[in-house]
């Protein structure tokens, strides 16, 4: 039988490098929270227990992480005294737990479930602990992962308290070890702070372990999945690392990426096969893509579902709620917000579509704009099905345009309008003969001299 698995987040960081008022694992990499990742990562990995070691100084984190996963998830570490501190700061929250604990980085939200697994795996298969590491092109920073002779992790040396001979080392701690959780807790009531920085360092638990009989093994990553996020240039080079991954396996599941590079995904992102994307494309949260769709460039989809066969765009939006069927028809400098296109709809150009049903096959003309607030409310309309909405119509919300119906250009309307009718409401045009002459004749005549 498996035991039981719990993971620890360490949090507590003040992000100072940063240089922002929100806390460093709230910052976002494919529009969710660092955090956020590394909650995920460990809940897919059959993790049961988790608990987030914040610091006393960020309400705003433990806010969060109770919102998401509960109060009983947050521990503090008040004063923070290093990385072997904040795990013991996590201790009283899993007094009652028996099994496995996985120690991981609310900066790091690019490992993934899978390696999270194979760590408990190596844990369950060979006992003692297990760390991933990692081989550096450029180490220097890192804590070196200095190997015995029988294969087994010999201790972690810092940077700061390396020999020259270990700073040679290639092979790097990521921070991430995976123990049973008494023996961890246990270690770390060892551990001393005699060291550069006078902390109290969670590698430690290596050293201490090989000398009580705790062999600790080692799984090699890769180096990009171990990013710490410390810096806005880091954020940055992470959300690259996340886009090369997404845009790898949307094409890989039937996604034509017509310049991949200039595609841009969120955590979320559900794109079915045969989807044709141009460039400069942003998919935020919340949106899901279906077959055959065809996505010309520059449009930017947040909290979005387009159907089959759909065409879109270029230069087209769609804001939370939006909702299309198949083959609705979507074009340039078109806004579509909370509101739901039935089959073969569309709205070629230049309209605002907000809280709106429009019925079946119906056509929203150039210009159209659903007024759908008035400075304190939403208000809804419907179209329904094979309707014509005249150009440069204004439908003033809550209207109903009922099946087969029209509207004159340029006609706001403020009431409903009955199946099959024509709604006009624009005032009547008037001609004056002569008129446009006589002022051209005026306006050019020579002035005379003052």
């Amino acid at each position: 039988m498996s035991r039981a698995r719990a993971a620890i987040i360490l949090a507590a960081g003040q992000g100072t490098r940063m240089k922002s008022d929100l806390p460093k694992v709230l910052h976002q990499v494919g529009g969710r929270t660092m955090l956020d990742w590394v909650i995920s990562t460990v809940q897919g990995a059959g993790v049961s227990r988790i608990v987030v070691v914040v610091g006393a100084t960020a309400p705003a984190l433990s806010e969060h992480v109770t919102k998401k996963i509960g109060a009983n998830a947050v521990a503090v570490q008040d004063p923070p005294l290093g990385t072997g501190h904040a795990v013991r700061a996590a201790e009283p929250a899993l007094a009652d737990f028996d099994g496995d604990v996985i120690v991981l980085y609310g900066d790091g939200p690019l490992i993934q479930s899978k390696r999270v697994d194979e760590l408990f795996a190596l844990r369950a298969a060979k006992g003692g602990q297990a760390i991933l590491a990692f081989k550096a092109k450029n180490p220097f920073g890192y804590g070196r992962v200095v190997v015995a002779a029988d294969g087994a992790v010999e201790r972690i040396v810092e940077e700061k308290d390396a020999s020259e001979p270990e700073r040679a080392i290639a092979l790097c701690n990521s921070g991430v070890i995976c123990a049973d959780a008494k023996a961890l807790f246990r270690l770390l009531s060892m551990a001393k702070n005699d060291n550069a920085k006078g902390e109290y360092y969670l590698t430690d638990v290596v050293a201490l372990g090989r000398s009580a009989g705790f062999q600790t093994n080692v799984l090699v990553g890769e180096e990009t999945e171990t990013l710490g996020v410390n810096s806005r240039a880091e954020l940055a080079q992470a959300e690259a690392i996340f886009q090369a991954r997404a845009r790898s396996a949307a094409m890989d599941a039937g996604v034509t990426l017509i310049d991949p590079a200039s595609v841009f995904f969120s955590y979320d992102t559900e794109i079915e096969p045969d989807v044709i994307v141009e460039p400069n494309v942003f998919f935020g949260p919340g949106v899901r893509i279906r077959r055959g769709a065809r996505i010309h460039a520059y449009c930017h989809f947040d909290g979005a579902e387009i159907g089959e066969n759909a065409e879109i765009g270029p230069f087209a939006r769609f804001r939370p709620g939006s909702k299309l069927a198949r083959k609705v028809k979507i074009g340039n400098f078109v806004e579509v917000k909370n509101a739901n296109m039935a089959e073969g709809s569309k709205a070629s150009h230049l309209a605002y579509v907000g809280d709106v049903d429009v019925g079946a096959r119906s056509n929203l003309g150039a210009g159209t704009i659903v007024c759908n607030y008035d400075g304190f409310d939403k208000y809804r309309s419907t179209i329904g099905e094979d309707a014509f909405i005249g150009s440069d119509t204004a439908l003033v919300s809550p209207v109903t345009i009922g099946d087969r119906a029209y509207t004159g250009t340029g006609s706001v309307i403020t009431k409903d309008v009955p199946d099959g009718a024509l709604g006009v409401a624009r005032g009547r045009q008037v001609n004056l003969e002569g008129w446009a002459d006589k002022n051209r004749a005026k306006k050019q005549k020579p002035k005379e001299p003052k």
